[in-house]
């Protein structure tokens, strides 16, 4: 089986997810584009080996022969574009964030169980193989009973008024960096926690990016079901210091941390153990990966679901640092 894909915006990122695709020919195949912009849309469609270039989604949905979209889209376009796909029968890989509302998450879910399709969030962080390690670890019991977590992603963004577009503005973007670069470090820390949230607790700043109608950068605090307490540092601002972790973890019987291409592992009162990880291109990967989820009929890591408790963590980050208290979930 092929999977016929349609790309729902032809901005930067689809060129890196354009990739995954044309890495697993045989299995898929973009062959259709859709985007506002006609030269963007024609010059994808050209990379991509000759596919259908549309002005619309509508219209490709209706009239492209595809099994599934991947959408690229501006943040606050998600939750449309995510609905109508599911509601035309196609598979859906969505590009970070889900959407930007509750009431929009609770809308795709119930769009996507009624379809019978798959959605997956394309957290391509969770494709890294250090994180999957990282993972097996915690999940064989080896750190014992874990108490606590961090995850970090800051970079110098050199973003100014005229280049940083619709991420400028809250409307579109659903607030400033952490529910866009800091959304990362969100689903990672959830994911390694592998427990429900059930506080939040967050400072925002704006140290440099001051044009930006929302926060540059993010220190987020979560508090678990089963009592671990998780950190999400995140920042638009600054190039973290060095020897800053991608993530680490602690726990009773020892703790692992990782700059993201190397994961270590020390037992309480022992040794530390270094294992060197392959370095990837975790954008392509996470589509491959859709794609074998497709043709296998098996669930992805992170589908709607995992989607939604990653948003409510951000909004619940959101009102925190506005009402300068704890917000329990």
């Amino acid at each position: 089986m092929t999977v016929s894909v349609g790309l729902i915006g032809c901005g930067n990122i689809s060129r890196s997810h354009l990739r995954g695709y044309l890495a697993v020919p045989g299995q898929a195949i973009v062959t259709a584009v859709t985007d506002v912009d006609p030269d963007a849309a024609r010059e994808r469609a050209r990379q991509a080996g000759g596919a259908q270039a549309f002005d619309s989604y509508e219209r490709m949905l209706a009239e492209a022969d595809i099994d599934a979209v991947d959408i690229c889209l501006p943040h606050h376009l998600h939750a449309a574009a995510v609905i109508a796909a599911a509601e035309a029968g196609k598979h859906i890989l969505c590009e970070k964030p889900l959407c930007l509302t509750l009431d929009e998450a609770d809308r795709i879910a119930d769009a996507v169980n009624s379809a019978g399709v798959t959605l997956m969030c394309a957290h391509n962080q969770l494709t890294l193989p250090a994180v999957a390690h990282a993972r097996d670890l915690i999940d064989s019991g080896a750190l014992g009973r874990v108490y606590e977590l961090r995850t970090t992603d800051s970079f110098f963004n050199d973003f100014d008024p005229s280049t940083m577009g619709w991420r400028a503005h809250a409307a579109t973007s659903g607030g400033g960096e952490l529910i866009d670069t800091g959304y990362h470090p969100t689903y990672l820390l959830l994911y390694l926690a592998s427990a429900r949230p059930a506080a939040v607790t967050a400072m925002l700043s704006t140290h440099r990016l001051t044009f930006m109608e929302g926060e540059d950068s993010a220190r987020v605090l979560v508090r678990f079901a089963d009592g671990a307490v998780g950190e999400v540092v995140t920042s638009w601002a600054y190039e973290a210091a060095p020897h800053t972790e991608k993530f680490s973890v602690v726990g009773e019987n020892g703790s692992l941390w990782s700059d993201g291409t190397t994961l270590h592992h020390k037992v309480r009162g022992g040794a530390t153990t270094m294992i060197d990880c392959a370095v990837i291109d975790s954008h392509a990967a996470v589509c491959t990966d859709f794609i074998h989820r497709i043709r296998d009929r098996t669930r992805p890591v992170h589908t709607h679901e995992e989607g939604t408790d990653v948003l409510k963590v951000i909004l619940a980050a959101y009102q925190s640092a506005q009402q300068k208290q704890e917000i329990s979930l």
